[in-house]
């Protein structure tokens, strides 16, 4: 066994493993390593011949599960190490089943050479086989970085304009491809016109012959030729599916298609292959995870065997109740019902509240509180559906002093778009701010390069000068090629203009001026990237954050104090991250803010998706509940600052669908029901008419109660308030209010106390007269 790459050198049917072992044989009874599972976990541990898929729900013992089945293959000898191909979707789990299995076992795993990611274990055979696909076996591996800058090559070799293609287009376009499975000859034909009219395609296969020619591979290689391998040379894959006498992947319902195609064929061998997931988790679609994978096993592995972990070793009743009924709305999926032994547990309480800044504030408090009772913050997360909900969180926790991390990801003012966009303002109000300045000096693309820059750092040097008064002094002379020279003497006057708009503007609307007149906002609304529109929507939170503040200057303090608040701060912190990043943890207390329509479910998702995509919507709220042990607060707001746009949201369809019994209605509301969604909503569409009536912000329990019945019946709208008798109201037609929100307006229609106000910054709304005041 000292090369592992040699087949042919570890036993196999050359030499036969010990005859397995009988548990159930055993007067002894199960082995100690099978003692506490229940009897659904050890019916999927014991149940070794043939294809068998374990629906394991959230928190249902399914890494338990498939540690202690490798285990006790190796334990009673049906294989060795290096007959077993288990597959994780991370080197850190990995890493953690190899050890759990020494600890069950008692000894180190020797030989677990095949225990890997799908990239992992796609590289081991891609370098024994190479040359059988033009590489060879030392090819190199492309980070992104590489992978753009080949593309960006080719692209403008074929006289495609790179701003109006950019490369990461086509990169994420090809990304799809490979995930599929598809080289460049059997992508469709209309698929092709995706990109540069129409040369898609014709760019993916010069691609691939540049990777052949510089021999190395991107990601998306190491599967797809893997796949190319077993096709065109069945021998290789003989041999593969001799060796791999069990197979047991992780994480099924995560797989791509091209993931789905490559087990599938090694499993035609032994076909002993197990596959632990749940349909009900799968939230990667965007990334190519295709949930049908595991929906059609039976029908891919007839005589396959099916076993459901339905246990829950995590929440309580109530918790699994609500996010049980909330996913039975979605049709495709194989069924099952999670319960425990615990009983009782507090139900899932639905708050809502007026707007953002509320929402971050009630949310605070409740976390103060239940760390005054002694909770521990690390066991406290707040999921959130899109990345720039973070920001009002974040500047809340400054606040109160309540220390939190960011968890698969950065905190707000980290981010690129951001940091960017503060360059801007820190070089306004500090022109001396050199690591500002040579920031974004280039950001977006001017034609000021590192050459430039280098010229700029040798003056300021020489003269004892910012690098700002170097540019005005560079732009003067010749040291600089013509080209190079305008560009940065149009920026240093930008700037120039932009320091005097600073006096007599305010900073929002300096902001605002900055992003479009630098370029900035177009850059990222021209980029065709998955990540473009979230860094657009930091844009409009960054501009509405800035709104907080007197001015410019107690901005950037401010900002100063939240960056140097995380180093101060101790290890136990309140979790903050998206649904996305929660998948596989788990904590005491789970905040889910933001449940409302357009943001979760997610407009874009709809949208792109129909049905489909609602669906995954769903499944990704039943993530967010499932990560709770003990408690679950379901968030919803009146008013939502989106898309660069106060918005009237009306409640999430994922309210209505969580049984009553599972959950408790708190607070007061102000919030629009929706009368006009049901075809929209039975036909899998957006359901964003805005035909709406204000119900007000009263006791949510006495008079706005929903109507959960009709709501489920027309799939998440929520029935009209019944009217009630009010005084008159204290206004008048035509009187001048002000409103904290929306600003200065005025009467043009009074119903009560419901009045119709149109606002001066050019919006009419429908509010409830205990939120204005007279002007």
């Amino acid at each position: 066994m000292s090369d592992p790459f040699d087949l042919d050198d570890l036993p196999d049917e050359f030499s036969p493993a010990p005859e397995p072992s009988q548990p159930g044989q055993n007067p002894a009874g199960p082995p100690p390593y099978m003692q506490g599972l229940n009897g659904p976990q050890l019916e999927a541990v014991e149940a070794m011949d043939g294809p068998v898929l374990v629906l394991a729900g959230a928190g249902t013992g399914k890494t338990r599960v498939l540690t202690t089945r490798l285990a006790h293959i190796l334990a009673t000898g049906r294989a060795y190490p290096g007959q077993i191909l288990c597959v994780t979707f991370t080197n850190k789990a990995a890493q953690e089943m190899k050890m759990r299995v020494g600890r069950i076992i008692g000894e180190a795993v020797e030989g677990m050479f095949w225990l890997g990611t799908f990239h992992s274990i796609g590289v081991k055979i891609l370098r024994r086989h190479a040359d059988l696909l033009g590489l060879e076996s030392n090819f190199t591996i492309l980070d992104t970085d590489d992978q753009l800058r080949l593309l960006k090559q080719l692209i403008e070799g074929g006289n495609i304009d790179h701003k109006r293609w950019p490369p990461r287009l086509l990169a994420s376009l090809i990304d799809g491809w490979k995930n599929r499975g598809l080289t460049p000859d059997k992508v469709p034909a209309n698929e092709g016109h995706n990109y540069a009219d129409g040369r898609g395609i014709e760019l993916y296969k010069a691609y691939q012959a540049r990777l052949r020619q510089i021999n190395a591979c991107d990601f998306g290689d190491l599967l797809l030729h893997c796949l190319t391998l077993f096709q065109t040379h069945p021998e290789v894959l003989a041999e593969y599916q001799r060796r791999f006498k069990y197979i047991m992947v992780d994480e099924y319902q995560d797989t791509n298609v091209a993931q789905y195609l490559w087990l599938r064929l090694l499993a035609q061998g032994h076909r002993n292959i197990c596959c632990v997931g749940d349909d009900d988790q799968s939230i990667y679609g965007w990334r190519g995870a295709e949930v049908g994978n595991i929906l059609r096993f039976e029908e891919d592995f007839p005589g396959a065997k099916v076993i459901r972990l339905e246990q829950n070793y995590r929440s309580t009743t109530h918790i699994l109740g609500a996010a049980g009924g909330l996913i039975e709305s979605n049709a495709g999926r194989l069924g099952k019902t999670l319960w425990t032994a615990e009983e009782g547990g507090e139900p899932v309480t639905v708050n809502p509240v007026w707007d953002g800044r509320e929402e971050a504030r009630a949310i605070g408090e409740q976390i103060e509180d239940l760390q005054r009772k002694g909770h521990a913050l690390r066991e406290i997360a707040i999921l959130v559906r899109a990345g720039f909900q973070t920001r009002e969180f974040e500047e809340r926790f400054l606040t109160l002093g309540i220390p939190y991390r960011i968890v698969g990801g950065l905190r707000f003012y980290e981010r690129q778009e951001i940091r960017d966009a503060m360059a801007y303002l820190r070089v306004i109000a500090q022109p001396q701010d050199d690591l500002a300045f040579e920031r974004i000096i280039n950001v977006p693309k001017r034609g000021l390069g590192a050459a430039s820059v280098n010229v700029l750092h040798a003056l300021a040097r020489a003269q004892g000068v910012s690098l700002m008064q170097a540019a005005r002094e560079v732009c003067e002379t010749e040291e600089l090629r013509p080209a190079a020279r305008k560009a940065l003497a149009a920026l240093v006057a930008d700037f120039e203009r932009w320091r005097d708009l600073a006096t007599t503007e305010n900073h929002v609307e300096l902001l605002e001026t900055v992003l479009e007149d630098s370029g900035y906002r177009a850059m990222w609304q021209n980029d065709k990237s998955p990540e473009a529109p979230g860094k657009l929507e930091n844009l409009s939170e960054l501009s509405r954050g800035m709104g907080e503040f007197d001015s410019l200057a107690e901005f950037l303090e401010h900002i100063s104090l939240v960056m140097e608040n995380e180093q101060n701060a101790s290890a136990d912190k309140v979790s903050l991250m998206t649904l996305h990043a929660a998948k596989g943890l788990e904590f005491d207390c789970v905040f889910l803010p933001g449940w409302e329509e357009e943001l979760f479910p997610s407009k874009k998702s709809l949208e792109e998706s129909g049905q489909k995509g609602l669906e995954e919507e769903r499944r990704l709220a039943y993530v967010g509940l499932t990560r709770a042990r003990k408690q679950a607060h379901v968030y919803h707001a009146s008013s939502r600052y989106l898309f660069g746009n106060y918005t009237a949201p009306i409640p999430s369809r994922f309210i209505a669908e969580m049984p009553d019994e599972h959950i408790e209605q708190r607070g007061q509301t102000g919030f629009y029901a929706q009368n006009t969604r049901q075809n929209e909503f039975d036909q899998g569409g957006s359901g964003f008419g805005r035909t709406s009536s204000w119900s007000g912000q009263e006791k949510y329990e006495k008079n706005y109660q929903l109507d959960r019945s009709k709501a489920k019946k027309s799939a998440g709208s929520y029935a009209s308030p019944k009217s009630k008798a009010s005084a008159p109201s204290a206004f008048s037609l035509g009187e001048r209010v002000f409103h904290d929100k929306f600003g200065y307006g005025s009467v043009v229609a009074v119903d009560g106390n419901k009045l119709e106000i149109d606002f001066e910054k050019g919006s009419r709304r429908k509010v409830m007269e205990s939120f204005l005041t007279k002007a």
